[in-house]
């Protein structure tokens, strides 16, 4: 079974955090900078939070298109589903569609191991099912055709 300790190891371990007193605007230039979509919101060393692209766009729908002097910490999700590296793939995906979630921290206890995207979970499980379905055409190319076989 697939676990999320495993899709950070195929993810690689790059990780972006951000505090909740950083300007909206900084975030977001940061975000587009690198390619990313969403920050970690450590604070004091402890997860506090997460922002996405979802909570920026609904902060400029509420503000006319305008980050403004806005923080971090005022339009965080600052209650975000998280995981740990033993969660199952599975689980993942269901959290992650119960709850509308395209990013999920992953925490070992107290400490922040990474982030897995809904692009992540995929590109993992398409892996998986590749490599099983290259075993089981292994296998079935290897069946003994003898006259012992039945």
């Amino acid at each position: 079974m697939l676990k999320v300790s495993e899709v950070l190891r195929i993810k690689g371990n790059a990780l972006f955090t951000g505090s909740p007193d950083m300007p909206v605007a900084h975030a977001v230039r940061s975000m587009s900078e690198l390619d990313i979509g969403s920050l970690v919101i450590m604070e004091h060393g402890e997860l506090v939070g997460m922002l996405t692209f979802r909570e920026i766009i609904r902060h400029l729908q509420a503000n006319g298109g305008s980050v403004g002097t806005t923080t971090i910490r005022s339009i965080m999700d600052d209650a975000p589903i998280s995981v740990t590296p033993n969660t199952s793939a599975d689980e993942v995906q269901r959290l992650m569609l119960e709850n509308h979630a395209r990013y999920v921290p992953v925490m070992d206890g107290p400490t922040l191991m990474g982030v897995i995207s809904f692009y992540d979970m995929a590109q993992a499980i398409v892996g998986a099912q590749k490599f099983e379905n290259n075993m089981l055409k292994a296998y079935i190319r290897d069946w003994p055709t003898g006259q012992g076989a039945a």
